[in-house]
């Protein structure tokens, strides 16, 4: 007699039980996941027109893409996802080359910094810019070189 009165109530229960909602006290961790080629504003800036493939990639990495139909053109790609607020960001950066191989224009989200508007923050995320109109005597300020390392200094201290 006990175990039919005790049946229904137990359904009941885990019925609810299997529909309601268990809050989330602990959350599992999602890591960044980035794909692509990681441009920034100093790797662009030191595109001058005139460089060839092999320069550009050296500055630039190698491409994302690289179509067969349009062998002048270069798609570096940058897609990346934030693990905890699952954000996308992407930034997509062409390069243009001439019929001898050489650097004639890009374009694309990143832009190259110039001396006069550095500070200057562009509202159109995608534009083509001719590398014609930057300065050919290269006016732009570039890092300084790098210095003797930590192990050089020592040695040269010990001597050597």
């Amino acid at each position: 007699m006990i175990f039919p009165r005790l049946t229904i109530p137990v359904t009941v229960l885990c019925t609810l039980a299997a529909c309601s909602t268990v809050p989330r006290i602990v959350n599992e961790y999602r890591i960044d996941v980035q794909q692509g080629n990681v441009l920034s504003q100093e790797m662009v800036s030191q595109l001058r027109p005139g460089l060839t493939k092999d320069q550009v990639r050296f500055v630039l990495g190698t491409p994302v893409l690289t179509d067969m139909f349009h062998a002048n053109r270069w798609d570096y790609f940058y897609w990346l996802k934030k693990g905890d607020s699952g954000k996308v960001e992407t930034r997509r950066f062409t390069v243009f080359f001439d019929a001898d191989g050489k650097l004639r224009s890009v374009a694309g989200d990143v832009v190259p910094v110039q001396s006069t508007d550095a500070a200057t923050v562009f509202e159109v995320r995608n534009r083509e810019i001719d590398l014609g109109s930057l300065p050919a005597d290269g006016s732009t300020v570039l890092p300084p070189p790098d210095g003797p390392g930590f192990f050089s200094t020592i040695m040269e201290s010990m001597g050597f």
